[in-house]
């Protein structure tokens, strides 16, 4: 009867995640693969305020026709604020303001973009701007700026060259005297792109900088970097001032132009500014939302794409556990593999995808085995069991900041990952092998030591297989067909496979005929 009851209930939930995946395919359009999207980029800016009690305004830039994409969506959470927007001629403006705003205050802008066609230079057009007049350079920095423009307009055949050649020479690793004396006192890249602009104005060539966000898959805090424009005559021309790399990347954001601040105030101070970004399937899903409001569907209102980007980026991760945990209850209870603990392999798993796998064995290995040697030796010194804890746990993060610390030294920059290895359960785990190794002798703790790590290796590989991370982020009631899979191998009391290997002379003399 009990079976029964647990065979009924894992079949409801088989039948109740199937039919919502089913509903998303069928009526909403959600793919079953990913490779089925449009990569779509989701970017969110958050600003977070400190109101001073009277009428508060904040002027905030906004990509206006960001080269290399379009512009899908945008959306503004406000709060109490008032919204207006503005367009001028290069850029545009969110304008939020309050006739009495107090305390702390967060304001929303998320844009939607998906990849536009365009060739590699992305130039931008626009009107022809007027040249410049050529500075009043103080010396010797007049010295120094006229003879880098003579000999850059020797070595060049137009205006784009002439720009990649002084930026080379502007920020070479080891300048010239003249380029010493042109960025002496400079600091920050703003102002070096702005110190490029005024050297360019020497020569009459038209420039500007440009702010600019990289987007990258997960990306939770980022802030705007400079980029430089020139104008040729007849577009303008963008550059990679650091690297003299011509065009804008293929994931790289214009925010907006010119000198103006990205975020003017008045009436409050701005205490912080965080850019987020995601790639996701956001285009799919925004036609799944607009079918759902049509059919009265509210399933996409639960949706994880509902969260902020920043939420969304830690759940592509978290969704990925009970996967893991999955691989855990077959290794154990079907297949006999001894681990130490039953989570334990999917936390050092969620470690290897940030230290890739070769150097996470490597790094656990390493802090297993110092850490079981001072173990060890604490067993001499008679300690209570939690006293004892705390010193392997105190190693633990000696050892783990050692083994940084060389790491950087020898330029193995992966090394540093280290410190995503959950502590406790290091410590943990090197005091549950000792108990083993005292126990049941050496050979069990290491075979439960071994096992503990193949299993973590396997979790890796089957939670980094990208089609099980698409379903369960954009199905996340498949977790409920993991769950009744893991309720039914509860119940699982069979032989195991190891144990098959184990007594397979037994089983093979029944075989025999006496």
């Amino acid at each position: 009867m009990k079976n029964l009851h647990l065979k009924v209930l894992a079949l409801l939930l088989i039948v109740g995640a199937g039919s919502l995946m089913w509903h998303k395919v069928a009526n909403l359009g959600l793919p079953l693969t990913a490779d089925q999207e449009t990569a779509i980029w989701t970017v969110e800016a958050r600003l977070h305020l400190q109101a001073e009690g009277g009428p508060a305004q904040v002027d905030f830039m906004l990509p206006g026709d960001p080269p290399g994409f379009n512009v899908l969506g945008e959306d503004f959470v406000s709060g109490r604020f008032g919204l207006s927007r503005e367009a001028g001629p290069v850029n545009r403006q969110a304008l939020w303001a309050a006739r009495r705003a107090n305390g702390q205050q967060t304001l929303y802008y998320r844009l939607q973009l998906g990849d536009a066609p365009d060739d590699d230079t992305r130039v931008v057009e626009g009107p022809q701007p007027a040249f410049p007049e050529v500075p009043e350079y103080p010396e010797p920095y007049g010295s120094a700026a006229m003879r880098v423009l003579e000999e850059v307009r020797d070595g060049s055949a137009d205006i784009a060259s002439f720009t990649r050649r002084l930026l080379e020479r502007y920020y070479a690793d080891s300048p010239d005297d003249h380029i010493q004396a042109l960025r002496a006192g400079v600091e920050g890249d703003l102002a070096h792109v702005e110190n490029v602009i005024h050297i360019l104005a020497g020569a009459r060539i038209p420039a500007r900088p440009s702010h600019v966000l990289e987007l990258q898959e997960g990306m939770r805090r980022a802030e705007l970097r400079p980029f430089l424009e020139i104008h040729n005559g007849s577009a303008w021309v963008p550059f990679n001032p650091a690297s003299a790399q011509r065009g804008y990347g293929d994931s790289t954001l214009v925010w907006y132009r010119g000198d103006s601040p990205l975020v003017t105030v008045s009436g409050a101070q701005v205490s912080d500014i965080n850019f987020a970004a995601g790639r996701t399937v956001r285009a799919v899903v925004d036609i799944a939302e607009r079918r759902a409001e049509i059919i009265g569907s509210r399933v996409m209102d639960f949706s994880p794409f509902a969260l902020p980007v920043d939420t969304q980026n830690v759940y592509q991760t978290l969704l990925l556990v009970p996967i893991g945990a999955l691989v855990v209850v077959l290794m154990r209870n079907v297949v006999g593999v001894t681990t130490f603990g039953t989570f334990m392999p999917v936390l050092i798993a969620l470690a290897f995808r940030e230290t890739q796998l070769l150097w996470g064995l490597i790094l656990f290995t390493s802090v297993v085995v110092l850490g079981l040697a001072f173990r060890f030796y604490l067993e001499r010194l008679k300690l209570l069991l939690v006293p004892r804890v705390a010193s392997v746990l105190v190693v633990v993060v000696l050892l783990l900041l050692a083994l940084s610390i060389v790491s950087h030294n020898l330029g193995l920059e992966r090394g540093l990952s280290v410190a995503l290895f959950p502590m406790v359960i290091l410590a943990m785990t090197i005091e549950r092998m000792s108990l083993v190794w005292e126990e049941n002798g050496p050979r069990e703790a290491i075979q439960q030591g071994l096992g503990s790590l193949f299993v973590a290796v396997l979790g890796y590989l089957v939670m980094n297989f990208q089609p099980f991370a698409h379903i369960v982020f954009v199905f996340p009631e498949s977790l409920l067909i993991i769950l009744a899979a893991i309720l039914l191998l509860g119940r699982y009391s069979g032989f195991r496979l190891t144990e098959l290997w184990r007594f397979r002379t037994l089983f093979r003399d029944e075989g025999r005929p006496s």
